[in-house]
């Protein structure tokens, strides 16, 4: 596959006969993820190898290809990447690696999905520490609100770099500063951001990001990566190793096993490396490889390529919308814009859903979601999407309102 937008579309087959507009719930995957993993699978089933052994080192190394594409991604170095199965994996493994003593709090939104914050609700696990919440201002989430809720027993602010309702980027930079200036551990969950709009952590210090597969990385497969910061290993609580977690003995793994003198009790050293948070055995490898595939397609198309796409295509939809005088509940700024735009009907829920069944029923795909009441009809525009997938949107939902005449339309923002 060339890397270029202007092909990009026939990596998708699912484009052929629906508009899709829906990365930020599931994300539809391209051919080159899904032959990597057909390709996985025809070895499983006739093992061309001499060994299992060879097998074995054979489908790690294919996995393995996930890490180095991830660092990539983001800026990190391989050292600090993690290959985790979900997003939500990821949070519980930062939960119970964040030591907590009785009165320390956390600092989250009171627009996250609900994954954020439960990883710290968890009763009689330790990890249920006094939750503090940054409350949203007409759907932003300005430093002031994370101002008011710091303290001096906060552990870490706990957040999503775009809200999953209405598509709000937040000040990333200015959180990381006034986290860093708190002596407070900053944790992100990037995974509305992550393969849409770019993310370096070697430019905003950020301590811990988890991102799953699924959505903007175009991997559906139970796969994700979670980035942990070199130099604040200090800080946390060390995950139940499995012996994938050591670092690997003289001559490998295969060596090692072949070797009389072994005892299960035998002194070990572990990697101090991202890997020691992953599960230490055997691993999702069907999923590592499908990530993989995704993530070397988004790293070789590029982010500021795929930026400039999606912004393209979200300025022409807000254009649409305004001229439709469709209300817009996704903040204008454009430095506070992501892939994701809400708009619908406020007050009247019933309403955002019943347009969004009625772009369904034309095979448009979107979604409504909301949180704390602020949200609507969600359109996820993704790279692979056009002028031409927002135009049948806007004359779809020009429809709707000519059939729905006695909608107040609200003025757009």
């Amino acid at each position: 596959m060339g890397a270029s937008l202007a092909h990009i579309r026939k990596e998708f087959p699912a484009l052929r006969d629906k508009t899709f507009f829906d990365s930020a719930g599931v994300g539809i995957a391209p051919r080159s993820a899904v032959g990597a993993i057909r390709e996985f699978l025809d070895q499983t089933m006739v093992a061309p190898v001499r060994s299992m052994v060879d097998h074995h080192l054979a489908i790690d190394a294919a996995r393995e290809k996930a890490r180095p594409e991830a660092a990539r991604l983001i800026g990190a170095s391989e050292d600090e990447i993690a290959i985790i199965e979900s997003t939500t994996h990821g949070l519980s493994i930062a939960a119970r690696a964040l030591p907590l003593e009785p009165g320390d709090n956390i600092v989250t939104t009171d627009l996250e999905f609900i994954a954020v914050p439960l990883a710290w609700r968890q009763p009689n696990s330790g990890i249920c520490p006094q939750i503090r919440v940054a409350k949203n201002k007409d759907g932003e989430l300005p430093l002031s609100s994370f101002e008011e809720v710091i303290d001096g027993r906060t552990k870490a602010v706990v957040i999503s770099s775009v809200q999953w309702s209405n598509g709000y980027f937040c000040d990333l930079e200015g959180i990381s500063k006034l986290c860093s200036q708190s002596g407070v551990l900053l944790i992100v969950d990037a995974i509305q951001q992550l393969g849409a709009f770019p993310l370096d952590v070697s430019k905003v210090p950020v301590d811990i990001v988890v991102c799953g597969g699924h959505k903007w990385l175009n991997a559906p497969f139970g796969a994700g990566f979670m980035y942990i910061r070199k130099g604040i290993s200090d800080k946390l609580r060390r995950p139940v190793a499995g012996y994938l977690s050591l670092e690997a003995p003289l001559g490998g793994w295969g060596t090692y096993f072949e070797t009389p003198s072994i005892t299960p009790l035998q002194p070990v050293e572990f990697s101090h490396k991202a890997r020691d948070y992953e599960n230490g055995g055997t691993a999702n490898y069907p999923g590592g490889i499908g990530l993989a595939a995704s993530l070397h397609m988004i790293n070789e198309l590029g982010k500021a390529v795929i930026e400039e796409q999606i912004r393209t295509v979200t300025n022409y939809l807000l254009e649409g919308l305004e001229t439709l005088r469709m209300n817009v509940v996704t903040p204008r700024p454009p430095v506070n814009r992501s892939g994701i735009i809400a708009m619908g009907f406020p007050g009247s829920p019933h309403k955002d859903i019943e347009l969004k069944e009625h772009l369904l029923d034309r095979k448009i795909l979107v979604a409504v979601r909301y949180t704390s009441n602020v949200g609507g009809v969600r359109v996820s525009c993704h790279f692979y999407n056009n002028k031409s997938d927002v135009d049948r949107l806007l004359n779809a939902v020009e429809d709707y309102l000519a059939r729905n005449s006695e909608l107040a339309l609200a003025s757009p923002q």
